[in-house]
């Protein structure tokens, strides 16, 4: 061994990669776990994705009650997943954004 010279190690801290998602409505980049997720899975229904790994054709829309309002207005949900989404959707959504309004 040489002097001076102990036994080193080099850690390598990678920083993990964040998923990031579009929000349909806004546009705004935000991390997936951020957003909301509907999917038109494989038997033609559209549900909300709580888990992110559900099969299917998925869009994503902020928890903000704007960016709901402005999806649902605009078709821009329903354009995404190539199918219209149900009234019924759209409440829940509302009520998601609500109880993450009150989180906060």
């Amino acid at each position: 061994m040489r002097k001076g010279k102990k036994n080193r190690r080099v850690v390598n801290l990678k920083k993990r990669k964040i998923p990031l998602r579009r929000c349909v409505s806004c546009g705004e980049s935000k991390p997936k776990k951020e957003l909301i997720r509907l999917v038109r899975n494989t038997n033609d229904e559209i549900e909300i994705d709580m888990t992110g790994k559900v099969n299917g054709r998925g869009a994503y829309v902020c928890r903000k009650t704007e960016c709901i309002e402005l999806a649902g207005k605009s078709k821009k949900l329903s354009k995404s997943l190539e199918k219209e989404v149900p009234e019924e959707i759209f409440q829940e959504l509302f009520n998601l954004a609500q109880t993450n309004k009150e989180e906060e």
